[in-house]
């Protein structure tokens, strides 16, 4: 069933250098101050019969590139659209401020219906029955096979489609989904507070030392030194072990107490005390002592520390944190996010509990998609900074406790990707490259599940086999470039 609009129109539509013909259309909203939904459907000439719709990231704001790749993509594989599929995406229904830093425009949150597009999903599915109506109306026929493949919040994304809606999606990539949205935001709240105390916040020059020392002490657990960390529960730094003497900021090649303490606040689970209408009680914290990549300091810690107003060169997190209590939760752009504490939030505790129902709306349960035919692949890189790998982790034992061991098999893979940061950003330890829409069309099409998939590392040319978890590939012998010289 549709969801509530007014109606749509056509803006545009052209036949593009790139050879396929692409529409624009416009998806009117039921509050008359409610932004449209702008939308983007990419035509090919030699259509597939299948679509692919992809999801966004952060606050979104801005239609995805629809000549892009899925998420850990194959570097060595035609793209979605590239391979005949008709391709789709929107904005989830708000246009970002051209002033704002990427993806961290909230604005919008000031409006119930563009909050529900975008937190709940609604847009998602808005934009797929839009989308289709136009497929259908271009080549007279239906998409026999619809997929989508998102990351991050088109991770979170992906994985609403797949719960909301199961007859939706044939199948599904979910890539470090932010499924837990507000659970996260929360979490970065409180991070927030700790960077921004005198004294915490650690410089990149601190951040690139703590990363070296991780690195260096656990790196060889998995039975070989590459920089890679395949096995992050197996690693326990302790970032007492580069404490200044005396406790004091002594520079570059130690840790103040202050920042051994901030360091220890990101790395750890995050539990607020008081009930939130989710359900959700807390969130477990970023890998940093455990591997993560604190060489992109924008996707962490940031450059410089959190203050008011929030600076461009602080964490992303922080960002995101600070455009939600301005525009979601306290509605007031004047507001200062450093003087709410998500431990403490006094009045806004309905709010956020409120909100909670909206952001936190995923449960797990799959098992009406399960039983449509669906597929899904989910992954996450083992040293995201962003979006924590914990959380997935927490997600998949949660579904398999709902849908039951056997069950999940039928229908869900679920790979963490050793090195692999959040969306390859920057210079990974390990740049991800893997097909796994080929994967998932050999799974939809003729049941055959993924098996000893490989994942390409793109920037150091070695391969690893790309293991289920919760397990890991750990070296045995022979080339260490080669997934054939491990084992799951």
């Amino acid at each position: 069933m549709s969801l509530p609009t007014t109606g749509g129109r056509v803006t545009s539509a052209a036949v593009v250098p790139a050879g396929y013909c692409q529409v624009d259309a416009d998806v009117f909203p039921v509050d008359p101050a409610a932004p449209a939904i702008k939308l983007r459907v990419a035509l090919p000439e030699n259509w597939n019969r299948k679509a692919m719709m992809f999801g966004g990231g952060g606050f979104n704001g801005t239609i995805p590139d629809l000549t892009a790749n899925v998420p850990f993509g194959p570097a060595d594989q035609p793209v979605p659209l590239a391979r005949g599929y008709a391709v789709f995406a929107s904005d989830s229904g708000h246009q970002q401020n051209p002033a704002s830093p990427p993806s961290l425009d909230g604005s919008f949150g000031v409006n119930d219906e563009a909050v529900k597009n975008f937190a709940a999903g609604d847009a998602l599915k808005k934009t797929r029955d839009a989308s289709l109506f136009l497929i259908r109306h271009a080549y007279g026929r239906s998409p026999a096979e619809t997929f989508f493949a998102g990351g991050s919040t088109g991770g979170r994304e992906a994985l609403v489609v797949a719960q909301r809606w199961p007859t939706a999606f044939d199948g599904v990539i979910s890539a470090y989904p932010a499924w837990n949205n507000l659970a996260e935001i929360l979490d970065l709240g409180y991070l927030t507070q700790v960077l921004s105390q005198p004294g915490a916040f650690p410089g990149p020059d601190k951040q690139t030392l703590l990363y070296n020392s991780v690195i260096n002490a656990c790196d060889g657990l998995d039975g070989l030194r590459d920089k890679v960390v395949s096995n992050p529960d197996s690693c326990h730094f302790d970032p007492r072990t580069l404490r200044c003497p005396g406790g004091a900021d002594a520079g570059p090649t130690c840790l103040s107490d202050a920042q051994i303490g901030a360091v220890t606040a990101m790395s750890s689970p995050f539990r607020w005390p008081y009930r939130i209408a989710s359900g959700e009680t807390q969130y477990p914290g970023f890998p940093f002592l455990s591997g993560a990549d604190m060489r992109t300091p924008f996707l962490g810690f940031g450059t410089t520390a959190p203050a008011n107003p929030m600076p461009v060169t602080s964490g992303y997190g922080m960002q995101y944190w600070d455009q939600w209590v301005k525009y979601f939760l306290t509605r007031d752009p004047r507001q200062n996010s450093l003087e709410i504490d998500p431990r403490q939030p006094g009045k806004w505790l309905d709010r956020i509990s409120a909100l909670s129902t909206i952001e936190d709306r995923n449960n797990a349960d799959l098992r009406p998609f399960a039983r449509a035919g669906g597929k899904l692949i989910l992954l996450h890189g083992a040293a995201d900074e962003l979006v924590s790998p914990r959380s997935t982790n927490d997600y998949y034992e949660r579904v398999r406790a709902v849908a039951g061991p056997r069950a999940t098999e039928s229908f869900l893979r679920y790979y963490v990707v050793p090195g692999a940061n959040h969306a390859n950003f920057g210079t990974p330890a390990f740049t991800a490259s893997w097909d796994s829409l080929s994967a998932l069309e050999r799974w939809v099409d003729r049941g055959q599940a993924p098996s000893n998939p490989v994942v390409t590392d793109t920037s150091h040319q070695r391969t690893r086999p790309l293991c289920e978890y919760p397990a890991w590939p750990r070296y045995r012998t022979g080339d260490p470039n080669a997934a054939a010289s491990f084992a799951c």
